[in-house]
């Protein structure tokens, strides 16, 4: 029987288990190397008249196997758990309540088969009992894995750890002091998402004079803040920031900014022509007349173009129906528009390409591009002509393009114009080099065999002469100026 008992309590004096610690950065407790071990002693628990009974868990499985602690130390990581959570929140020692998984002893051998309850100690007595008080430190999880609302965090600290992701209250952060610290901090720290996560906390619990004149000398952060109130569209907020800062200018333009939410298109006139009075600068109200005047034009274009398209009354209307509103578009969408359907009409018109281009001041180069692409859309190729006609005061005519001819090439092709259209203005090109790549990429052949002769290039002539069909006009042409035994060739 003695023998027995040894064995016994050389079982319950040892341990499956060591202790061992997580390596937390914000522990102080991380420098402790290894616990104690888990249990000393617990043979107050079990009675010494239980040698003969077989030690079995709930489950039926005997104490000790491999199965029984696997489930013992799941189950008792639960309630370790808790007891962790329980002792973080009531700032006690690291040193919690007995761990389950430290100890080899299950709850069943209290009660295996047991009819005389007054042998044994309640759970809770065992526990509390003195002589059963040395048991090894909890082993807790990271402190990193916890959601961080502690309030002994500096302004540099909160916001090193803002920086790392972690969450962190500001509520700390009461007084003034504390919270413009905060501020400087985040500036400091070069972080974008910090300073305005910083920034909405002060907008929160700050009075808006006090905000202002604050960020008044701090401009980083009134920068972010400004941003940040246009992004989210708190428009009064962003007028009383700026009326603070005495920003004339920029108020006038964050009000004229809210007729881009303005539907209706007359209020959205009558919204701009308010805005012609506010504080602008000199280029600026210039934009804001010239804005208000373009939707004026469009309503009255839109309402005379929509009668004749359901009137059926025009033909350029029935074979090009339109495919969207003109209100509300760009100035040179709008001049698009005009020299598209109504580009013969007389000056004096309200939608007619000239009128706009003499109301907007409309440079030659952009009005030439945009009724260059709007007529060869249409396949008007007099209407190009003439647009690329000028006459001086002696009456010549001569082929000028203010965009570049190699431009209105390029325009022409991609409208699918024809060869002899565009031979006419590849030959106007004056970079021979780009003249010949245009004219050979588009098969103007008659722009190379002549460039080729004006150059006195017979081997390139020749090596051309492969490239025409067999044959053709194009081909005698070449063999025509072969032969030509005036011409000098330089090789």
């Amino acid at each position: 029987m003695s023998r027995v008992r040894a064995d016994e309590e050389e079982y319950w004096h040892s341990s499956k288990f060591r202790a061992f610690t997580f390596d937390d950065e914000d522990d102080e407790l991380s420098q402790l190397k290894e616990s104690k071990r888990a249990v000393n002693s617990l043979r107050d628990i079990v009675d010494d008249d239980d040698d003969d009974l077989e030690r079995v868990s709930w489950s039926g499985e005997p104490v000790g196997s491999i199965s029984w602690s696997i489930k013992e130390t799941a189950s008792g990581s639960t309630s370790s758990l808790d007891g962790r959570d329980s002792s973080l929140q009531k700032g006690s020692s690291s040193y919690a309540a007995l761990p389950k998984q430290a100890s080899s002893y299950s709850l069943s051998s209290l009660f295996k088969g047991r009819n005389k309850l007054s042998s044994f100690q309640s759970l809770s007595d065992a526990l509390t009992d003195t002589g059963v008080k040395n048991y090894a430190p909890e082993l807790r999880r990271p402190k990193a894995e916890y959601k961080d609302y502690s309030s002994d965090w500096s302004p540099k600290d909160t916001v090193r750890r803002m920086q790392r992701g972690k969450v962190c209250s500001l509520e700390r952060f009461r007084s003034l002091q504390d919270k413009l610290v905060l501020l400087d901090e985040a500036v400091a720290g070069h972080d974008g998402n910090v300073i305005t996560a910083v920034l909405i906390f002060l907008k929160r619990t700050l009075r808006r004079e006090i905000l202002f004149r604050e960020l008044e000398v701090r401009q980083v952060a009134l920068c972010h803040l400004i941003h940040f109130l246009r992004e989210t569209g708190e428009q009064k907020f962003l007028l009383d920031l700026l009326r603070f800062l005495d920003r004339t200018e920029e108020v006038a333009l964050s009000q004229y900014r809210e007729h881009l939410n303005i539907q209706d298109v007359e209020k959205r006139r009558e919204f701009l022509k308010g805005c012609i009075g506010l504080p602008f600068s000199a280029e600026d109200t210039s934009h804001i007349q010239d804005h208000y005047t373009l939707l004026e034009r469009q309503i009255i274009i839109e309402a005379n173009d929509r009668h004749l398209e359901m009137a059926g009354q025009s033909e350029l209307f029935r074979k090009y129906p339109r495919k969207a509103s003109i209100l509300n578009m760009p100035l040179v969408t709008t001049l698009f528009y005009s020299c598209f359907y109504h580009y013969t009409e007389a000056e004096g018109m309200f939608s007619s390409p000239t009128n706009l281009k003499k109301t907007f001041k409309i440079p030659d180069k952009q009005y030439v591009l945009t009724a260059l692409a709007a007529r060869a859309k249409l396949r008007a190729w007099g209407d190009v002509d003439a647009l690329l006609t000028t006459k001086n005061w002696l009456g010549y005519t001569k082929k000028k393009a203010p965009i570049g001819f190699h431009r209105v090439v390029e325009i022409l092709q991609r409208n699918n114009a024809p060869v002899q259209v565009l031979q006419e203005y590849v030959r106007l090109v004056e970079d021979v080099e780009t003249r010949l790549n245009l004219a050979t990429k588009y098969k103007c052949h008659d722009v190379v065999i002549e460039t080729y002769r004006d150059l006195k290039d017979r081997v390139q002539l020749t090596a051309y002469k492969s490239k025409v069909e067999r044959g053709s006009v194009e081909e005698e042409k070449i063999q025509s100026i072969l032969s030509n035994v005036q011409i000098r060739w330089k090789n």
